[in-house]
């Protein structure tokens, strides 16, 4: 009775201290707070990563977009054969010229008449009338021979409203007429826009004996010595050139004007002209005749020009009707009685059967028109045009993207000329007749350089050879046209990150492996965490460092660098093989950080010999200038071949010894202690790598003798910020990333698998590589894309040591542009709303398609890894 009394009185004790199986209510609340805190933070995340491309989605789709198109206005001055037509800029006055000089000026949105000066041409009609792009300086030829140069321009300035004139007639919404023929238009915050005709006459030049029937006429030079250049073509079929340079004194304002004049050689006989063209510079003169045939003259040489090129431009029986420069003066723009509408450049051709080594390439053939060509009006500003036909055809193109952007029809009766004009902001197009109907057609293409052709395909842009993918969209002069070809950024991206992940990913894979498979536990804990803090360095930094520092130490000691790769590798291998002839109680002794601390100096140590050696390795394999020799300016393809295919004859002469010899080899080294075996160990890899070296030098030395060379193509021409500085840098940046995850994968690995390995006689070695990484392949294959992503994405780096050049080669020692570089560097300077904007947004949806296809290719791969992995 006594001994149960206490176990009862233990048990009741027991049952009042015994937990509850039921969970608290305080457990259940954190828990479904935390399911659901994770799970909108969840859905946020996937809102805002579709939130981020629907704007982008949003910003770029104006590219595609197809613009707008307005009714055409349609009215009528008087009757009279129009040779000139002029607009300002925002198409608020429209000028006509007659032949017989008389001036009709009117508001282009109403067609309402407004009083303008005429020109006296002293009874004379023009015979032929040129001028220049912005279509404000002509020149006038007349049946006497003469030639008279014409100002037809506009005056626009900004008046405020107590600056406005008294009794100003309402000519529509927002524009009124003075009295003297301006028209004030009125501006946001209480402005208002004067904008006047100015024209101004010179005597005329007496230049033939015969009647003028062609001209065409350009202004150049400087303030202090403006040049006037023209060329002219009479009934005779005489063809002269002209150059008037005025020296201007800017003290006193006196002007002294000499004219030279030479003549053309003789077109044949019989041969009418149809249209003439010359450049600003008056170096060559293009003309377009009724045998259908192209003429174009070489004039360099002012005193001696040389017909260079006759050109058969159409079939037969189709002439030339027009040609007009696009601005900048570099593409030809011609039209034929077929309907026809080509471009050509002049290009600079090996083997060309012309006097000067140009020849005219026809470059662009864009849709003809449903008739003969009458008329091709250009822009001021843009390679847009309009072409006109006899069918009364007016489309609206742009050149460089092969586009019509639109097509407007007016009514013909009859032959009655027409002259047609593109406004300077490309937002209309005027159309006159003789019989005074006017046509001012409307619409608005804000991003009409931009086609899935001219961002993702080959163009030819004016000044180059051929059709190139190209970047540039701005430049310092004003007849530049901006290239947005996205390819070389896509590259220059891709090849960044190739670059990156070759230097990185063998360091940080082989980094994790030997801290989670063969370091002391004391190392490791110092080392990971040293290489986490390496990820904490700002980017802008290691740029800055890139830049400034590790540039131009590696163009100082490119030999050296160069050797260092081989000098490495070759150091840590010899390391090990003395390392492993270690009697045992002396490496045990000195494993740790002993060990860890012999290693950092035999990278030391390696490092120094290839910085003494480095000139000597450059002399005697780069005849002692490395940047000549990748220049081509010296020496063979050679050394290059041999440094690339050492690595490659000592992985083959490695298969073939294991393939061979392998067993018995293996079978040998088991009988040896563990120094006899690291000695042994040690004379086949020494004997392997000098058969590698003797296979290299074989093989370069075939190659180099038949011609193949590595320069040219991923070694060529040395920039100091080039791919291999990024390529150092990035990866460094990269590395903490890889390293990190391989490392914490490999550690995941559970032990008994390790274990089992080590206890059927594996060694640490065999272990790591044919258990711990197949196991924990599917993180080891998540870090290196997770880097990846990280290289892809990389934009300071890239920006202060690349070098910003969007090219498209392999050569590590160039230059490169990527896509997240280039929207840092030029997204402040882009206008909002612009073709530039969107570009770069759409460079940047560019990225996100990138980075998600990349992501989800891995993911797919990872998931193999993972379930190949659970297998086991």
């Amino acid at each position: 009775m006594s001994e149960t009394a206490p176990a009862q009185s233990d048990a009741k004790s027991f049952l009042a201290h015994r937990r509850s199986k039921v969970t608290s209510a305080s457990v259940l609340i954190g828990d479904k707070v935390a399911n659901w805190v994770i799970t909108v933070g969840g859905l946020l995340v996937i809102f805002a990563v579709v939130g981020i491309l629907v704007f982008l989605v949003r910003v770029v789709m104006p590219l595609a977009g197809s613009g707008e198109i307005a009714d055409p206005i349609t009215y009528r001055l008087d009757k009279k054969d129009a040779v000139w037509l002029n607009a300002d800029e925002y198409s608020t006055i429209g000028a006509r010229a007659a032949a017989d000089g008389k001036i009709s000026a009117f508001h282009v949105p109403t067609g309402r008449q407004i009083p303008a000066p005429d020109f006296e041409f002293d009874g004379k009609d023009a015979t032929a009338v040129g001028g220049v792009v912005r279509r404000d300086q002509i020149a006038f030829g007349f049946e006497d021979g003469t030639v008279r140069f014409a100002s037809f321009g506009f005056d626009i300035s900004v008046v405020i409203p107590r600056n406005l004139p008294s009794n100003l007639v309402k000519l529509d919404e927002t524009s009124r007429l003075a009295a003297d023929g301006a028209v004030f238009t009125q501006l946001p915050r209480d402005q208002y826009r004067r904008v006047a005709l100015s024209a101004s006459l010179d005597e005329p030049q007496q230049i033939s004996e015969f009647p003028i029937v062609a001209v065409d006429y350009r202004v150049g030079g400087t303030v202090e010595r403006p040049t006037r250049s023209f060329v002219t073509f009479d009934t005779a079929g005489v063809g002269r050139l002209s150059r008037a340079e005025t020296q201007r004194n800017l003290l006193t304002g006196t002007e002294q004007v000499r004219v030279s004049t030479t003549t053309l050689p003789a077109l044949p006989s019989g041969v009418g002209v149809n249209s003439v063209v010359m450049t600003s510079t008056a170096d060559a003169v293009y003309v377009a005749a009724t045998d259908g045939n192209m003429y174009r003259y070489d004039t360099r040489d002012f005193r001696a020009p040389v017909l260079a090129e006759t050109r058969r431009v159409f079939g037969e029986g189709d002439e030339v009707t027009r040609m007009a420069f696009l601005t900048g003066e570099q593409a030809l723009v011609v039209g034929g009685s077929n309907g026809a509408v080509d471009v050509f450049f002049r290009l600079q051709q090996e083997g060309a059967r012309t006097a000067d080594g140009y020849a005219m390439e026809r470059a662009r053939v864009h849709e003809p028109n449903p008739a003969a060509i009458v008329d091709i009006a250009v822009s001021p500003r843009s390679k847009a045009l309009v072409t006109q036909d006899a069918d009364g055809n007016v489309w609206v193109r742009h050149s460089t993207s092969d586009q019509v952007l639109a097509r407007f029809t007016r009514p013909v009766s009859g032959d009655i000329p027409s002259i047609a004009m593109m406004m300077a902001r490309v937002d209309g197009a005027l159309v006159l007749a003789d019989d005074g109907s006017v046509d001012y057609f409307r619409f608005k293409f804000p991003h009409y350089e931009t086609t899935l052709q001219t961002i993702f395909g080959k163009v030819w842009y004016e000044g180059y050879s051929e059709p190139t993918y190209t970047w540039q969209s701005s430049s310092g002069t004003d007849v530049f046209e901006p290239k947005f070809s996205l390819i070389p950024l896509i590259f220059g991206t891709l090849k960044a990150t190739v670059y990156a992940l070759l230097f990185a990913v063998p360091i940080a894979l082989m980094g994790a492996i030997y801290t989670s498979e063969f370091v002391h536990r004391r190392v490791r804990a110092t080392v990971k965490p040293v290489m986490e803090m390496m990820e904490s360095l700002p980017t802008v930094v290691l740029g800055f460092v890139a830049a400034l520092i590790l540039a131009p130490i590696v163009e100082t000691w490119i030999g050296a660098v160069l050797l260092a790769f081989i000098a490495l590798p070759l150091g840590l291998m010899l390391s090990a093989f003395i390392w492993q002839s270690l009697p045992v109680n002396i490496a045990l002794r000195l494993d740790g950080i002993p060990k860890f601390i012999c290693m950092f100096l035999v990278v030391f140590l390696t490092t120094y010999i290839a910085y003494r050696a480095g000139p000597l390795f450059e002399t005697v394999l780069f005849h002692g200038d490395f940047k000549a020799w990748v220049n081509g300016d010296i020496g063979t393809g050679f050394p290059m071949l041999f440094i690339v295919l050492l690595p490659l004859s000592y992985v083959f002469v490695s298969w073939l010894f294991n393939r061979l010899a392998g067993h018995t080899y293996r079978a040998r080294e088991r009988g040896l202690d563990r120094a006899s075996a690291g000695r042994l160990d040690f004379m086949r890899w020494a004997a392997l790598l000098l058969v590698a070296v003797v296979v290299s030098f074989v093989v370069s030395t075939v190659l180099a003798a038949t011609g193949f060379d590595l320069r040219g193509g991923v070694v060529d021409t040395y920039v100091q910020r080039n791919a291999l500085v990024v390529g150092f840098v990035m990866g460094f940046a990269v590395i903490p990333n890889i390293y990190t995850l391989a490392e914490d994968a490999m550690n995941s690995v559970p032990s008994h698998l390790r274990a089992a390995s080590l206890a059927t006689g594996a060694t640490p070695w065999q272990t790591a590589m044919w258990v711990i990484i197949p196991t924990a392949m599917s993180g080891i294959f998540a870090a290196v894309m997770i880097g990846m992503g990280r290289a892809v994405g990389e934009t300071m780096i890239v920006v202060m040591a690349a070098g910003n050049t969007p090219v498209l080669d392999w050569n590590i020692f160039n230059g490169l542009r990527t896509l997240s570089a280039n929207i840092a560097v030029e997204l402040p300077e882009a206008v909002i709303g612009g073709s530039l904007y969107r570009m770069l947004f759409l460079a940047a949806l560019t990225l996100f398609v990138m980075t998600f296809v990349i992501n989800t290719l891995a993911e797919i791969i990872r998931q193999r890894f993972r379930k190949r992995a659970f297998q086991l």
